[in-house]
């Protein structure tokens, strides 16, 4: 004789597949397969752990999983410096450091890696973008896949192994400043099947030899990282009742679920043969247990809705005393999947002990252990569990199947702070000089990089000075905050400086969405607030009108401010806006050089190549503000006196009411008039007025009736804008 023992997983969680299978007697079935018969399968892992050590175990990895993965070569800390400063400002070197290293994922081939998080945060988005800067490769783990470019080169092609058959990961010059210089502690998301996973499809595969059927339940994902294939079906079996059998050479592995269409009717119960007396006399026994105990069930596994954190669901019902029996079951499902897994082990276990031993001489060849089936003695469905061939029949051991139905339960995964996903888009790039503001000596240009990009996925660029002759000079970086930047929709018509512009609306469409721009009162715009430069002319605005996510009205205009109303006109739709606000980044202007011969040059991570840009407003720092108020008037002797008031750069404030600072070396200005008779006259003053003589007026007066004088004052590096007075008549 021999017998099947198909007793339940565990304490009786699961179907008929538990520790007793090692029982199987012969060599239908190979001692590799079964495994030892102790219960040592796969658990579930924490996903912050990532190993270094020889003998760790490399995972077989099903589906879409999230997994820490193995380091098996890396490389030491490669430091790079970059100097900056120079004259009058002393010299910083800065150090930052890389490392290419490669991560082992899994033992058997995938078809993609999605993201990957470092130190709990997304260093790779879905759409393959690494949030910082450095280079990926993935090795799918195929059995012809060729050796890493990096590693051959590093080790010696004659060294430096292929690792076929087991997907890795290749990280070339990673930056490692976010992750305190060093390695950080990766998870990757890995797709290890293009089809959708089912249990039997896990089970097929670990089990060669064995015929696989009906394990039709899907999940998105399961992780083996230890244990015989025995003690990986006995996990799964806990979860999914898992029945098999031996069938000539080949083991067969089924559902042992009662969900089947059709469940044949034993033959009459055949008396005789070994046995207790009962099943001598009439060919049946029944054992009956009404009052079974009460067990609430668990499921741990890994959340899809979570990014694969570790998940706990319960079934519902009351437990008995006792902890609460958990499955550890590590595979990748939804919470509400969870539950109802949960649900049905506490049905399982709940539900009333009820056993036939049954002998028959007759049976269909269709029916093995696990099979559910009808009996013509009593009513209801019952699961064989074990058999005993005899010598002229076969002695079942049934129990009753209940009849409950499971409905879909609700479950909440929890709440979850999800890494952000934005890709890397490329950089948008403004460079201006803007008025002195008072502060320091106003002898240096001021200029500004103003960097932006259409989503928060923009983690910043390294800023150059690009200059005529040729090389780049460092200036730094952006950092991360985007500028509030973009361009005008409508052309802005000329206004008066010397008004509140409120027949103007200049309407802005935004690099994108998610820029901060709001309304200010005149106390505010008093104190300098929202300023912005719209071409080459600085403006501020008072009210603001959202008209999409991305595009706003600007009303209630002050025009012309910091002495730029030499610019209010000219203005056509598509001039760049750029908001001054603490985004915008100052650079060196000892590394700039002059402004107008330069170029100010972005790379960041979104930038296929880098971007450029030449400075708006170039000497707007030092060039000193057009005079204003002038006045042309004739004296009672023909001469001609120009008057005019001067204005000092970096004076925007007046708290005294006094005479502001000249803020230049010297006081200065030039005086020129077109004379179309001969070369252009030109006068010299170091006070705010001019006496033209009377026969220079009489000359000017017959070739240029109304000769319009232009007054500009001379600063220290640069004359100003000039101001135009008429001459009188």
């Amino acid at each position: 004789m021999a017998t099947l023992v198909l007793t339940a997983v565990g304490t009786a969680l699961g179907g008929p597949l538990g520790g007793a299978i090692g029982a199987l007697v012969g060599r239908q079935v190979d001692y590799a397969v079964i495994g030892s018969g102790s219960a040592r399968g796969p658990r579930l892992q924490d996903l912050s752990v990532q190993t270094s050590s020889y003998g760790a175990p490399i995972p077989l990895q099903f589906g879409r999983m999230r997994t820490a993965g193995t380091v098996i070569w890396a490389t030491d800390l490669v430091e790079h410096n970059q100097q900056s400063g120079g004259k009058a400002k002393p010299t910083v070197t800065t150090y930052a450091y890389t490392v290419s290293f490669a991560v082992v994922l899994a033992s058997r081939p995938i078809v993609s890696v999605g993201r990957i998080w470092a130190d709990g945060n997304l260093l790779r988005g879905a759409a393959g973008d690494l949030k910082v800067a450095g280079q990926i490769r993935i090795h799918d783990g195929h059995g012809d896949q060729a050796m890493d470019p990096l590693l051959a080169q590093a080790e010696g092609i004659t060294r430096s192994p292929a690792y076929r058959n087991s997907a890795y990961a290749v990280f070339e010059d990673l930056a490692l400043a976010n992750f305190g210089n060093r390695i950080p502690s990766l998870t990757f998301e890995i797709f290890a099947d293009s089809q959708p996973l089912t249990i039997g499809a896990i089970a097929a595969e670990l089990a060669h030899a064995s015929l696989v059927s009906g394990l039709d339940a899907q999940v998105a994902g399961y992780s083996l990282d230890r244990g015989s294939v025995g003690d990986t079906l006995d996990t799964l079996g806990q979860a999914y009742p898992i029945a098999c059998a031996i069938s000539g050479e080949d083991l067969l592995i089924g559902s042992a679920d009662l969900q089947q269409a059709f469940s044949p009717v034993l033959a009459e119960p055949a008396a005789g043969g070994p046995g207790s007396d009962a099943v001598k006399a009439t060919g049946w026994s029944r054992q009956r247990n009404s009052l079974p105990l009460t067990r609430q069930c668990g499921v741990r596994y890994y959340d899809v809705d979570r990014d694969y954190q570790p998940g706990l669901q319960q079934g519902i019902g009351r437990s008995a005393l006792g902890n609460l029996a958990v499955i550890e079951l590590p595979a990748a499902l939804a919470a509400n999947d969870a539950r109802l897994l949960a649900e049905a082990a506490g049905r399982r276990l709940s539900r009333p002990s009820d056993t036939i031993h049954y002998r028959t001489n007759q049976i269909d060849p269709s029916i093995r252990p696990g099979s559910i089936v009808r009996l013509p003695i009593a009513e209801g469905l019952w699961r064989i569990d074990q058999w005993e061939w005899q010598a002229d029949g076969v002695l079942l051991e049934l129990s009753a199947q209940p009849r409950f139905a499971l409905h879909a339960p609700v479950a909440d995964s929890g709440r979850s702070n999800a890494q952000p996903d934005s890709l890397a888009t490329p950089t948008i790039l403004n460079a201006l000089e803007l008025p002195w503001d008072g502060s320091g000596t106003g002898d240096l240009p001021m200029v500004y990089a103003a960097a932006s990009a259409t989503s928060s996925g923009w983690s910043g660029a390294a800023l150059f000075a690009e200059h005529p002759g040729g090389g780049l000079d460092p200036l730094g970086s952006t950092g991360r905050r985007r500028a509030v930047m973009g361009t005008t929709a409508n052309a802005l018509a000329p206004a008066s400086p010397h008004f509140v512009d409120r027949a103007n609306r200049l309407e802005i469409v935004l690099a994108g969405e998610g820029l901060a721009v709001g309304s200010a009162d005149f106390l505010r715009l008093g104190q300098g607030a929202n300023r912005a430069l719209v071409g080459e002319e600085l403006i501020q605005f008072g009210s603001v009108e959202w008209t999409a996510p991305d595009r706003v009205v600007l009303t209630d205009l002050l025009r012309g401010r910091g002495g730029s109303e030499w610019a209010v006109a000219g203005h056509a739709a598509g001039d760049p806006f750029v908001l001054v606000d603490d985004t915008l980044v100052p650079l060196n202007p000892l590394s700039i050089g002059d402004p107008r011969d330069v170029l100010i040059v972005a790379s960041g991570l979104g930038d296929r190549e880098p971007v450029a840009s030449s400075v708006a407003a170039p000497g707007s720092t030092r060039r000193p503000f057009t005079p204003v108020h002038g006045k042309a008037t004739r004296m009672a002797d023909g001469s001609i006196v120009l008057s005019w008031v001067r204005r000092a750069r970096g004076a925007f404030a007046w708290p005294d009411s006094v005479e502001t600072p000249l803020n230049e070396q010297s006081e200065g200005y030039e005086v020129l008039v077109d004379n179309p008779a001969s070369s252009p006259m030109r006068w010299m003053a170091g006070t705010t007025d001019l006496t033209i003589s009377s026969e220079i007026a009489a000359i000017l007066a017959s070739n240029t009736p109304r000769a319009i004088f232009r007054v500009s004052q001379l600063g220290n590096a640069a004359a100003s804008f000039p101001l135009a007075i008429q001459m009188p008549e």
